[in-house]
């Protein structure tokens, strides 16, 4: 698994990044060209226009992290909007399926909009035990923050792991190892700050280009050095597109921040300090106007029920600190409702998608175990740590 390094300014990040993972770069480029076209009937100069039309707002938004998208394409030698295609790959999967995206000849022929295959699958989860303020003497206090993360076989060699060093004496961003796709500014990691995130696909109608992009929501999210901070700062730029980020820190544990065009809500912990989430909404209300969960994997639902099953019978408090991040790493193995489980295999034509990597983060502790391939059947494993 490629790992890489990258500091310095916006840019110099980006030129970094970009000559370090030219090969896997242009590795998504050809994934995400294939599968767009697929799914919205976009061919590649049509996703171009489409990415472009998120410049100007990002401009205003985000203008360091264009910056960083442009020192990409120049350091791995592509146009700058093929990368940034990639940055707003979520908007234009499950998104311009409802949009008035182009499905004739003239956009490149191929799908018709609404034409999503069953895809994702990802699971995620946080758990949270405060010590004792009564009991100097407790050490039940632990944030793990965990997820797989499911998605077509076709991009697993383009997956790498993203460092990017702050050094405290010049920078109040924290250092950052996140998880991702070649070319993505981030995904699923954390901070040194002892901030994660997760990610769930959601494939809700609607986006709205002048908010922030999903995975450029990520990687705001992870250069906060609190919880609280990531949520103000999401909540400051609103979502383009529709996604549920999972975001925990070390002293507060977690939140789910269920996402749409038009909203952001906020799931809470229940009263064993967890937050589970699959792929469909939790908090869509029954006379919401302007927003529709297509549910479009039937087993999201039946996956939720079991990670909670599984987790309820961890246990809690000192007995699951001292168990660790393993007895979460467990969880992630299940294969109820194999394929289509917790630990997924790709089976086609029934599923699309495969356990590509499993992340089970200590906050606290500041490391992250990530397991490459299905959890049951890992072909490597690397340690982050901060």
């Amino acid at each position: 698994m490629l790992e890489i390094r990258c500091s310095g300014t916006p840019h110099e990040i980006g030129l970094a990044y970009g000559q370090q993972a030219r090969t896997q770069v242009l590795g998504s480029i050809a994934f995400y060209r294939q599968l767009f076209q697929e799914t919205c009937g976009l061919d590649w100069p049509a996703v171009r226009t489409e990415a472009e039309r998120y410049v100007a707002p990002l401009t205003r938004l985000a203008p360091q992290h264009l910056d960083e998208i442009r020192g990409i394409a120049e350091g791995a030698r592509v146009d700058f909007l093929d990368v940034l295609a990639l940055n707003v790959r979520t908007e234009i999967t499950f998104g311009l399926f409802t949009d008035d995206a182009p499905s004739s000849t003239s956009a490149g022929g191929g799908a018709t909009n609404g034409e999503m295959p069953e895809s994702d699958g990802c699971t995620s989860l946080s758990w949270f035990a405060a010590a004792d303020q009564t009991d100097p003497s407790s050490t039940s206090s632990f944030s793990y923050l965990a997820q797989n993360w499911d998605w077509m076989p076709a991009q697993r060699a383009n997956i790498l792991i993203l460092h990017i060093d702050h050094p405290p004496s010049s920078s109040s961003l924290p250092s950052i190892a996140t998880v991702t796709e070649a070319g993505l500014l981030a995904k699923i990691g954390l901070n040194s700050a002892g901030v994660g995130v997760c990610l769930n696909a959601l494939r809700c109608r609607g986006v709205d280009r002048n908010n922030l992009p999903i995975h450029l929501a990520l990687r705001r999210a992870l250069e906060c050095r609190s919880r609280a901070d990531a949520v103000r700062a999401l909540r400051e730029t609103g979502l383009a597109g529709s996604g549920h980020i999972l975001v925990a820190d070390a002293a507060t544990g977690g939140v789910g921040l269920e996402c749409t065009s038009r909203w952001i809500r906020e799931l809470d912990m229940d009263g064993a300090g967890r937050v589970h989430h699959t792929n469909h909404l939790l908090l869509l209300r029954d006379d919401e106007k302007g927003v529709e969960d297509t549910m479009w994997l039937v087993d999201s639902t039946p996956r939720l029920a079991r990670v909670k099953e599984l987790t309820a019978r961890q246990g809690g408090g000192q007995e699951e600190k001292e168990k660790g991040t393993e007895s979460l790493f467990e969880v992630f193995k299940d294969e109820q409702g194999y394929p289509a489980s917790i630990n997924r295999r790709q089976n086609l034509p029934q599923v699309k998608t495969e356990t590509l990597f499993t992340i089970v983060m200590d906050l606290a502790a500041r490391r992250a175990q990530v397991t490459f391939g299905r959890p049951t059947e890992f072909t490597g494993k690397t340690l982050l740590s901060f």
